[in-house]
C-alpha cells in the first residue's frame, strides 16, 4: 500500500472514532453537537501582566506626608467645630443672601420733620379710633349680659323649673366628637406592611 492511502485510512479511522463519541461531549477544543457539525470552543485571550513601575522612595515619602497633612487638617477642623450645634436651615440666612447683603441694602433719603409729624398724628388718630371701637364692643357685650341676666331673673320668678332648664349646658350646640387611643390585643397572623421612605437628612 502507498503512503497516501495509509494516511487516508488512518484519518478515516480517527474520524470514525470521533464520530462514535456520544453527542454534547467536549473533547479538548472541539464540541460535538452533531455527527456532521463540530466547531471549536471560544478562544480566551490573555494579556501579559504589566510591569510594576519602580517609584522613587522620595516621591512615595512625599505622597505619604501629603496624606498625613490632609488628615491632620481635617482633624483640626473637626476639633474646631466640635462645640458648634447643627444649624437650623429655617433660622439661618442662606449664603447667597448673606454674600449680597451690601448690594441689597437700599439707601433711603432722611425723612423730613413735616412727614414725621404727619405720621405721628396718623398713629395717634388710629389708636384713638381702635380704643373707641374697643369701648363700643365692651358696651354691647355688657348690655347683652345685662339683658340676659334680667330675662333669667324674670324667668326664675315665673317658673323655677324652666329657669333650671335654661341655665343647663347645651352639649349639642357644637357637634364635636372625639375618640381617644384604645388598647387592643394584637391580631393573630396580622402581617404588618413595611413602609418605604427616603431619608433626606443631611449628614454633618
Amino acid at each position: 500500500m502507498k503512503k497516501g492511502n495509509m494516511s487516508l485510512l488512518t484519518s478515516s479511522t480517527k474520524l470514525s472514532r470521533i464520530l462514535s463519541v456520544p453527542r454534547n461531549i467536549i473533547l479538548r477544543n472541539i464540541a460535538l453537537t452533531a455527527p456532521n457539525n463540530f466547531h471549536a470552543s471560544q478562544v480566551l485571550l490573555a494579556e501579559p501582566l504589566k510591569k510594576k513601575k519602580r517609584l522613587d522612595p522620595a516621591v512615595v515619602r512625599a505622597r505619604e506626608e501629603r496624606k498625613k497633612k490632609k488628615i491632620e487638617k481635617q482633624i483640626r477642623r473637626l476639633e474646631k467645630n466640635a462645640r458648634q450645634l447643627k444649624p437650623i436651615e429655617e433660622c439661618q440666612l442662606p449664603l447667597q443672601v448673606s454674600d449680597n447683603v451690601e448690594k441689597r441694602q437700599r439707601v433711603l433719603p432722611p425723612l423730613s420733620s413735616e412727614l414725621l409729624e404727619k405720621r405721628v398724628m396718623l398713629m395717634k388718630k388710629w389708636s384713638q379710633f381702635k380704643h373707641a371701637e374697643h369701648l363700643k364692643d365692651l358696651q354691647i357685650l355688657d348690655k347683652l349680659v345685662y339683658n340676659q341676666q334680667k330675662a333669667l331673673d324674670e324667668l326664675q320668678k315665673e317658673s323655677p323649673e324652666l329657669y333650671y332648664q335654661a341655665i343647663q349646658f347645651d352639649f349639642q350646640l357644637m357637634n364635636f366628637t372625639c375618640q381617644g387611643p384604645v388598647e387592643t390585643p394584637p391580631i393573630v397572623g396580622y402581617d404588618v406592611p413595611d413602609g418605604d421612605y427616603q431619608d433626606k437628612t443631611k449628614k454633618w
